[in-house]
């Protein structure tokens, strides 16, 4: 029985640090199976966390260069992480940070070369792991949904609360994923209007009352008309919910407490739409999950019918650094890591490049 030693990088679009998941991952009997080892989450200076933000508006040559300088910070803190906890590691899976995803345009990009990151730690890394799913036809989006099949099958429903909302379930052993919409893109939008980077617990949107006009403007963006697969990115973000956001005259509190209500109301949606039978669970995982006036409004909208579960806290964190690590170990054992029943694909698929130091 092999052991896959390795760490798994993710930066996601709530822009709240890279996190770095050093996994033992093993397959026993036909059952894949995981030990998370150690952990940690970096925080990005303000410098950075602007770089990335704005990373849309850079020119080729600047992206090119950001790609790269990225790429090598990203091995400087892989670097640290394992020096700090004398890791053996045979293999870094790195997301990336994506910076554009238009999918319709056949176009995905995650800053963070592969080949910089490789040099920066003298280990082997498995990066780009989108590309290949947008050659074959298919939005390259959402990935996380194989490690949801193989890790967390016990659950009808998985879903994700980053800085977008998705989803994923098995209809007809088939596994189904695509991208909801809002969670904490919009909600970390708001509070950084008054300098927070977040709102702890949801205590700020807890006093808040709903803002009518701007729930029914969010609730009626075009994307939710849409049926799967579908992925949406920060483009769409900027064009659709910021002039929203920006049009509306209100207190932070009331921004808040109407953004967690659309969130929950097209969440509820989506699962009634897909409703399995009583009792049936929902993990939520990512950072959405930490906000306890968004799980507790999202559970009363689901009503009884459906459990909403928060798993430990290194699950909530971690899950998809964790995930990009499975889908480098099934990446260099060449087993299927990209679902085309969840990106639309024309073929499911084994996608990322393997990148040896120098």
């Amino acid at each position: 029985m092999t052991t896959y030693k390795i760490i798994g990088l993710m930066s996601g679009t709530s822009l709240d640090g890279l996190d770095l998941a050093y996994c033992h991952i093993w397959e026993k009997n036909g059952v894949w199976e995981f030990d998370i080892k150690e952990t940690k989450s970096v925080k990005y200076s303000s410098k950075m966390l602007n770089t990335l933000k704005d990373a849309i508006t850079l020119s080729a040559e600047k992206l090119i260069e950001l790609h790269n300088t990225y790429g090598t910070y990203l091995g400087e803190q892989t670097s640290i992480f394992i020096n700090e906890n004398k890791l053996e590691v045979d293999y870094i899976a790195s997301h990336g940070h994506t910076t554009h995803h238009r999918p319709e345009m056949g176009l995905t990009f995650q800053v963070g070369s592969g080949q910089h990151l490789a040099n920066a730690t003298g280990i082997k890394v498995i990066a780009d792991f989108r590309t290949n799913d947008l050659a074959l036809g298919g939005q390259g989006a959402p990935l996380v949904p194989i490690g949801d099949r193989m890790f967390f099958n016990e659950y009808e429903y998985c879903l994700n609360l980053g800085g977008i909302s998705n989803v994923s379930f098995e209809v007809k052993d088939k596994r189904i994923a695509y991208d909801i919409g809002l969670a904490n893109m919009i909600l970390n939008y708001i509070t950084r209007k008054v300098e927070l980077e977040y709102d702890e617990d949801g205590k700020l949107a807890r006093s808040g009352k709903i803002n009518t006009k701007m729930l029914a403007q969010l609730n009626n963006l075009k994307y939710y008309l849409l049926t799967h697969p579908k992925s949406i990115g920060y483009e769409w973000f900027l064009a659709e919910v910021v002039p929203i956001v920006e049009d509306t005259d209100d207190t932070i509190e009331n921004l808040l407490h109407t953004g967690i209500h659309h969130i929950c109301d097209k969440v509820a949606q989506q699962i009634n739409l897909n409703f399995k039978h009583n009792k049936q669970q929902l993990l939520v995982t990512g950072g959405g999950a930490l906000n306890s006036f968004l799980i507790e409004t999202l559970q009363q909208k689901l009503g009884d019918t459906t459990k909403v579960v928060v798993p430990e806290k290194i699950i909530i964190e971690f899950k998809e650094a964790l995930v990009f690590a499975l889908m480098g170990v099934l990446r260099v054992a060449q087993l299927t890591n990209v679902l085309s029943s969840v990106t639309g694909a024309k073929k499911d698929s084994s996608s990322g490049v393997l990148f040896i130091p120098n």
